[in-house]
Order: C-alpha cells, then structure tokens, then sequence
C-alpha cells in the first residue's frame, strides 16, 4: 500500500473514512477483497507471495493499513511486512500489546508504516521511530515517507478527501485515487530513486508495464460498528479487472 488518506472523526456518525492505494509488482499474484476461509471475520485483500495483506478490517471494529517506507538503501527485512496488518486483524491482542510487540520486533522488517485502530481510537506506527502515536481527530495521509509528509500525491489526495467528507461515498473516494497526473519535477521528492522513477510514482494512480496501483479501496465505518468497503482491482497500465462490494 503506498498512499493512505483517512479522516478520524470519534463522536460523528461515521467516524473512519478511508481511501487508499495498494501500489505493486502487477506481477506479484494477490486475490481480492474477501472473508479469509481460516479467518471469516477478517475481510481483506491478500498477498499470495506472502500471505499478508495490505489493508482490512477485523472481528470487534479491527482496522489495519500499511505503507512501505521507499529507501533503496535499506535492507531487505527477514519478514513480509504484510503480516502486520494480518496478525493484527486475525488476532485478539489489545492494541497497546500489539503496538509494543510490533515496536520491539520492527527490525524484523523493511520500513513501514502502520495504521491499527479499533471503534476507540487510531494509532500510528512509523518503524523509523521509536514509538506509536494515538491520533487526535484529524484528516491525516500516509504514503512512502511519514505520516502528512508532504509530498504532492499526499497533499493532493488529502485536499480531495477532506472536499467528500460532508457526504462520503465510496465512488467519490475511489475517484480521487484515480488521478494519475504526475507532479512537477520541480515539486518532486528525492528518495534515491532517480528523477524518471520519482515522476513515475508521483502521481495518486500509478499505472506502467510492470508497476502500479494494483488496488483502490475505499471504506467507510458507521458509528454502530458497520462498514462498507468497495476495492477495485488493477493491471497493467491500469487496466480495469474488477471491483468488490462487501457491507458487514
């Protein structure tokens, strides 16, 4: 998952909006949105390289999303970062424990950001730091650096979500995941991976040959523990394979 807007909003009839996109190797195979046969209270997407997932929601109002940090320095992580969002949204654990385990064990992985949370509260967990944040209320971006670092794709898709949220739908949401304008090159982070591959990933819908944004989702969390999901599926250059709609 490499961009990530949500609006937290504790109190308000839907207090979760979230709009995200999975970028990735078209060639990595992955299944859809769906309940887990091990696991039918987990709803997500999947890995099948290795075997986690990128974004979902669990049993008792579990929600888990991740994020690569992009550093091509870094070394590969003896895990699939994919299982932190897995193990969270298949288990039991209180998110203070979860949080401290994944804190102590962040090493194990390359970087990553990690949103969990439940009906209560929604925490943030960037690996290059030291601990978890219990967010405030606010409408927040991830993408492959920290949390609201502002790059363009962050700063645009968090300006569109906060235009939708009076009256959030998930076409709405999934529309503004669909802009695959390229910032400028003036505007353009440098994260050590060359100018043309900046330009490439600068935009909020990716689409090449062989990478790009291979899921949108689109989720909205109702007060009385209801959600709504909506993820449409990718391929190469942005080839429209499919869309799936679970209400639970």
């Amino acid at each position: 998952m490499c961009l990530i807007v949500f609006a937290w909003r504790p109190g308000h009839a839907q207090p979760l909006i979230v709009a995200a996109n999975r970028d990735e190797f078209y060639a990595r195979p992955t299944l859809s949105l769906a309940s887990w046969p091990e696991a039918p209270h987990v709803h997500a997407g999947r890995d099948l390289e290795a075997g986690g997932t990128w974004i979902g929601v669990g049993a008792n109002g579990r929600f888990a999303a991740l994020t690569n940090i992009r550093d091509p320095h870094q070394p590969a992580g003896r895990k699939s970062r994919g299982e932190l969002v897995a193990r969270f949204l298949g288990g039991d654990m209180p998110i203070d424990d979860y949080l401290d385990d994944v804190v102590g064990r962040s090493l194990e992985y390359a970087g990553f950001n990690l949103l969990i949370g439940n009906a209560n509260e929604l925490w943030h967990f960037n690996a290059r730091e030291s601990e978890a944040v219990l967010l405030p209320a606010g409408v927040y971006g991830v993408s492959n650096a920290g949390l609201d670092t502002p790059w363009p794709k962050l700063l645009k898709a968090r300006a569109a979500l906060e235009t939708v949220l009076e009256d959030p739908q998930p076409e709405a949401l999934l529309a503004l995941l669909s802009d695959s304008q390229t910032a400028a090159f003036a505007d353009l982070p440098d994260t050590g991976v060359g100018l043309a591959t900046e330009a490439l990933l600068s935009s909020v819908f990716i689409a090449s040959q062989s990478y790009g944004t291979r899921a949108s989702t689109a989720l909205i969390v109702h007060a009385d523990g209801t959600r709504h999901m909506v993820e449409r599926s990718f391929g190469p250059y942005g080839g429209h394979l499919g869309e799936v709609e679970i209400r639970i």
